[in-house]
Order: C-alpha cells, then sequence, then structure tokens
C-alpha cells in the first residue's frame, strides 16, 4: 500500500474516532435527560412493600428456643406429639426448615398492638433505574390513620457524585470563613507604630521591655495621646472595613455555596449510594400509639428526585398498605360488676360565709361589703336543696363568730343574735321558695273561703337552730400560720400570746400592744366573722336508718372502659385491686406477666383464659406449655386458629409447628 493510501486510511480512521468521541459525548451529556423522559413515561416509583415474615422482628418479650419435637395433649387427655414437619409428597409428615419467600406481594397485614403501641414495618424499594450518581432522592412517607394524617420522617439516599457537589459547597463556604480575620490586632501596622515610638517617644518605647502596667489616664498625661488612639493611628482602617463587609456576607456566600445543605436531623435514613448493580432497599420501621376504635393504619409513599437544587422528577404515589391492628384489648370482658352500697337515711352538708355586720349590730345588711354576694350564695344553696328530688331538708343549724374586739361576754351574745338573725332572714328566703313552687305547682286560692284548694301533702317545716361560735380564735390561728405579710418573729408573738393565755379578754389586750395589731384589726379580724350553716337532710320516702343496695361498680367499669380505650396503666391501677380476669388481661398487655399468670392460673379454663396463657408461656420461651394452651384453647374453640395469626407470640408456633389447622379433618390427623 502505497504511503498515501496510508496517510488517508488513518486520516478517515481519525475522522471516525473523533465522530464516535463526539457522538459518545452527546449521548452520555443527554443521558440523564433520557432517563428521566423514560421515568415520566413509564410512571415510575419506588416501591412500597412488606417485608417477609422472617424479616419482621419479634417483640422483645419473645425469646423461643424451637424443638423439632413436642410432646402435648389433646382435650381427652391423650399423647400428641407435634413436630416441625410438612406433608411430603406421599402425605407423610417429614421434618423441614421453614424458608419464607423474599417478596411479599400482599397490600395488606395484621400487626399486633403491644403496651399500648403498634410497629408498623415496610420496605421502600428503589429500583437501579431511578439510581444515579448525580442525583438525591428523596421520600416521604404519609401515615393514616382514622381522620389523621401524618407525614413520617423522609428517607434521603444521595448518588456519590450529589454528597461531593455538596461537600464541595461546604469548603468552598469553609475556605471564605477562614479568610475573614477574627483578630482584630492584625490590623495594626505594629512596625511603624514601634519605629515611632523608639524614634520620637523613647520614654513609651521603654515600656516594651518593662512588665510595669499602665493606665491609660497616666500614658495620656505623658504622651498627650490616649492608647487607643495610638492604635487607631496605625490600624489599616480599609482593610477592617474589607473585614467588616466579608463578615457581613457570610450568609450569602452559604447560600452561595451550599445550596442543597445536608440535613441531620428529622430524617429516618441519609445514605450515599455507590454503584448499585440492582435494588436498594430500606427496611422502614414506624411506632404508632394506638387509640380508641383505631382499626387500620394506611401508609403511602411519594417523592421527589433532585439535580444540584434543581428538582427534576416527581416520583409518583404508590398504592396504600393497610396494617390491620389486632388488640389484646379485644379479650376484655364486657360484663356489668355490681356492688352492695350502704345508703343512708340522713345526710348532712355545710357552707360558710363571711357576712359583714356594723359595729356591735346584728342586723343582715346586703348593702354592707360583699353581703350581696355572699348572702346571694346561700340562697342558690337553700333553692337548690329546697327543690331537690331526692332529699328532703330537715333542719338548718346556724353558728355565728365573731372577731376578739370587744369584751368575750358581750361577743358571745352578738354572735347569739347575729345567728338569729341570719335564720330569720333565710327562714323568710325559703317561704318565699316554696310560695312560688307551690303557685307553679298549681295551689290556689278558694275566693269564697279564702282557703287553699290543693290535694298536695304540705311541705314539712323546716327547723332553724341558732348557735353563738363567740370569739373565732381557731381560724386566727390558722390566718396568723398563713399570713404572708407578718415577719416569722411577729407571727411567732402573737402565736405565743395565743397559746399562752386562757383570758380572752386578756389575750386581746395583748394582741393589741404588738407592732402586728394593726395589720390583725384590719386584714385578718374581718375574716373571722363568719357564719356557718349545717344542713340536714333526709332522702325522701326513706323510713329505715340505712339500705343495703346493689348499684352499678361504676370504678371497675372505668377499667373496662380504659381497656378498650387501650390505656392499660390507668386500667391496671383501677383493676389492679379486684385481680380479676380483666385485671389479667390489662396485666398481659403491658408484659406484666408473671401478675397475669399468677390470676389466670386460679380461674376455671376458658379459651380466652388458655390463649391468654399461651401468649405468655411464648413470651417466656416455655414453648412447650405454649403450644399445649393453645391448642387447649383452638380445640374449645376453632376461632383462635384465625385469632392466632394475628398475635406474633402465637403466629410464630402456628408457623414453627404446622399448628394452623382449621378443618375437622386435619385437626384430628394432628394427634
Amino acid at each position: 500500500m502505497s504511503s498515501n493510501a496510508c496517510h488517508s486510511m488513518r486520516k478517515r480512521i481519525t475522522i471516525k474516532i473523533f465522530i464516535c468521541l463526539a457522538l459518545g459525548a452527546s449521548v452520555a451529556a443527554c443521558g440523564p435527560g433520557k432517563r428521566i423522559a423514560y421515568l415520566s413515561q413509564n410512571n415510575i416509583s419506588a416501591d412500597l412493600s412488606l417485608p417477609s415474615d422472617r424479616d419482621i422482628s419479634a417483640p422483645d418479650t419473645m425469646s423461643l428456643v424451637h424443638k423439632d419435637t413436642l410432646m402435648v395433649h389433646d382435650l381427652d387427655g391423650r399423647e400428641v406429639i407435634i413436630m416441625n414437619a410438612i406433608k411430603d409428597e406421599n402425605g407423610e409428615m417429614v421434618a423441614h426448615d421453614v424458608i419464607d419467600a423474599a417478596v411479599v406481594t400482599a397490600r395488606f397485614r395484621n400487626v399486633a398492638e403491644r403496651h399500648g403501641k403498634v410497629d408498623l414495618q415496610f420496605n421502600i424499594t428503589v429500583p437501579p433505574s431511578m439510581q444515579d450518581s448525580k442525583w438525591q432522592l428523596r421520600f416521604y412517607p404519609d401515615l393514616f390513620v382514622m381522620e389523621d394524617s401524618l407525614r413520617l420522617e423522609p428517607v434521603i439516599i444521595t448518588g456519590e457524585d450529589y454528597r461531593k457537589a455538596q461537600l464541595k459547597g461546604y469548603q468552598q463556604y469553609n475556605k471564605f470563613i477562614a479568610s475573614i480575620i477574627q483578630d482584630s490586632t492584625r490590623f495594626i501596622n505594629i512596625r511603624q507604630l514601634e519605629i515611632y515610638l523608639q524614634r520620637n517617644i523613647p520614654q513609651l518605647w521603654a515600656f516594651k521591655s518593662d512588665s510595669t502596667e499602665v493606665s491609660d489616664e497616666y500614658f495620656h498625661s505623658i504622651f498627650g495621646v490616649t492608647e487607643q488612639e495610638a492604635i487607631e493611628h496605625y490600624t489599616d482602617k480599609f482593610a477592617r472595613r474589607i473585614n467588616k463587609w466579608r463578615k457581613s456576607r457570610a450568609p450569602q456566600m452559604y447560600n452561595k455555596y451550599v445550596k442543597v445543605p445536608i440535613v441531620t436531623e428529622g430524617i429516618r435514613l441519609d445514605t450515599v449510594m455507590r454503584a448499585q448493580n440492582g435494588n436498594f432497599i430500606y427496611c422502614y420501621t414506624q411506632t404508632i400509639n394506638t387509640r380508641p376504635k383505631l382499626k387500620t393504619a394506611d401508609v403511602v409513599l411519594s417523592g421527589e428526585i433532585f439535580e444540584s437544587s434543581q428538582k427534576i422528577y416527581t416520583v409518583p404515589r404508590t398504592e396504600p398498605l393497610r396494617f390491620y391492628i389486632s388488640s389484646l384489648a379485644a379479650f376484655v370482658d364486657n360484663t356489668e360488676r355490681y356492688m352492695t352500697k350502704v345508703i343512708e337515711r340522713r345526710v348532712e352538708a355545710n357552707t360558710a360565709c363571711y357576712i359583714d355586720f356594723n359595729q356591735g349590730s346584728s342586723e343582715m345588711d346586703e348593702s354592707l361589703g360583699n353581703n350581696l354576694s355572699e348572702m346571694g350564695r346561700i340562697k342558690d344553696n337553700l333553692r337548690d336543696l329546697v327543690r331537690n328530688e331526692k332529699f328532703d331538708l330537715d333542719s338548718i343549724t346556724i353558728t355565728a363568730f365573731a372577731s376578739p374586739e370587744g369584751t368575750h361576754s358581750f361577743n358571745e351574745r352578738l354572735c347569739q343574735r347575729r345567728a338569729e338573725s341570719a335564720s330569720r332572714y333565710f327562714s323568710s328566703f325559703i317561704r318565699e321558695v316554696r310560695d312560688s313552687l307551690r303557685a307553679d305547682e298549681g295551689f290556689h286560692i278558694d275566693l269564697l273561703s279564702g282557703r287553699e284548694k290543693t290535694s298536695e301533702r304540705k311541705p314539712s317545716q323546716i327547723r332553724f337552730i341558732s348557735h353563738s361560735g363567740g370569739e373565732n380564735w381557731a381560724m386566727l390561728e390558722t390566718l396568723l400560720r398563713d399570713d404572708e405579710e407578718l415577719s416569722e418573729e411577729q407571727k411567732l408573738s402573737c402565736l405565743d400570746i395565743l397559746s399562752g393565755i386562757e383570758d380572752h379578754d386578756m389575750r386581746e389586750w395583748e394582741l393589741s400592744r404588738t407592732d402586728s395589731y394593726r395589720h390583725l384589726r384590719e386584714s385578718l379580724y374581718p375574716r373571722l366573722r363568719v357564719v356557718k350553716f349545717d344542713f340536714f337532710l333526709h332522702r325522701k320516702g326513706m323510713v329505715k336508718d340505712t339500705v343495703h343496695t346493689t348499684v352499678l361498680d361504676e370504678n371497675y367499669m372505668a377499667g373496662v372502659q380504659a381497656i378498650r380505650d387501650r390505656d392499660y396503666e390507668t386500667a391496671i391501677t383501677i383493676l389492679r385491686p379486684y385481680n380479676d380476669y380483666n385485671a389479667a388481661v390489662a396485666f398481659v398487655a403491658m408484659d406484666y406477666n408473671a401478675s397475669a399468670m399468677a390470676i389466670l392460673e386460679g380461674l376455671p379454663s376458658t379459651a380466652q383464659i388458655e390463649y391468654l396463657k399461651a401468649i405468655i408461656h411464648s413470651r417466656r420461651g416455655e414453648i412447650q406449655q405454649a403450644v399445649q394452651c393453645f391448642l387447649n384453647a383452638a380445640g374449645m374453640d376453632h376461632s383462635y386458629y384465625n385469632r392466632g395469626n394475628l398475635d406474633p407470640e402465637i403466629r410464630e408456633l402456628i408457623r414453627t409447628y404446622n399448628l394452623d389447622r382449621r378443618d375437622e379433618e386435619e385437626f384430628e390427623y394432628s394427634y
């Protein structure tokens, strides 16, 4: 071949190589765009799926020690051998190891509530077509519980090149921050300042090697200039202004360099994805608190893909995963519980009010102080008692108390008059209330005879009993101890007088000599003039002094309701003293297994009780007893074969020992 021909061939080959490289670069350049178009056209999304049973974490309380062969008994007492086995093609039972499928296609799962909480476990699977080194994938699980929705912590999957770009932005920003001078002395031209001082002010220059402390005032008195003024003269003000300007631009430069910050809080996962050859799978677990009537919870996944700071793709929302929530609250016994209650015929009630009287007077005056409000409150009480449909008001004892000023004998008589005055006042009020009630009930006056015409029996007369409480020394002592204005010394002085002097008049005279007396007269004494009311009633229609009756135990039923509401701690607090079946249910729900078993073992065997015992044995790792109790429960009630798949403690037993035999033929074959 001639040299020209060879040269021509090499030229053509070179051109082809350049064309191929150019085309390759072009395809690479539009590769991400084509991939996004592919994702959009095919509506590609991450997959939201359920983990296999083998991948689901068992409750912390379970510690199953599997045995290949168990010896249990049927309901007739016959020995039965249970093997970790399956039927082979010939119908024989052979031992086996269970291998769970790696992929679960179901969109729902039964999950068990424990301790008032539920663990929702699901997988987020990212296909290879959504994985790129330059991308960041952000996935947002949404939880729907009854009428509420909650966005769970997002999952962030970051490509290696994307993370490098993030870190590069931080490096650039840190480089900018490092360029900001923090030490203000670096702006001072120290060398020029020293030369100036050495040439012109040698006395000052001498201080360079002298450790003597010199105040700014002394410095100014010698050299006619302050230290600060000297420093300012030899400071590079332009450089300082530039540095200040750079410092003010720090937030702006952060936004410039760090376009996508690396978030570390409020994220379930932030991982860097490298060279994925297949699916990227993240196992997500979310714990939620249960609530009354909670039966299902749904999870939906959405997301976004970012390149740099730009969103380039919106990940379509997935079909929801549904979790059916089973609860031990279903085992509660709703039967109403009753208790014997002793009802007394007579009932007492009391109250007090602060009524002001003019000095030395016993007349009731609504215009004094706060009398209108206090007397109105007593009237409301009396009105309610007179109208009460369950009780009749028999009598009212009114006791009036006085403050200590004045003689003891006078105060005793004054209290008696005030109690009698209050009795007359409120007796008149009760007559008005009764007249109003009688008119409302159809009482009327016969115009000819002037007599009341009614078939109703007249209400019994209410007796008012008046007592003098005398000087209220007991309350004064209480008020003194609680007073916040007097000093401790003043309080002790007054209390010593109260306890050391028996004569009431002498006691008051000694108090009047203290420096606390003015405060006593103005602040404490008015609160001693109290009028106490004691109401005595009886139940209408009741003749015996006491009656024993059966009433609903509302406290117990509140504990039952707490179980239904999944508030197990409250249920245990209420039901613990009853030590019965429902208390055991609450104990099992809160994992108090020893307390629950102590109750259940003392109760007659039922399907519910045997099933709860199976759960407890399973938690303890007592496998043979757990299987025995489960078979007992299922033998009494075949529905427990279905229930067993809802509780993880029993589901593991069913799967390991092939206990899920629901038809009668299979059930008998197992024996």
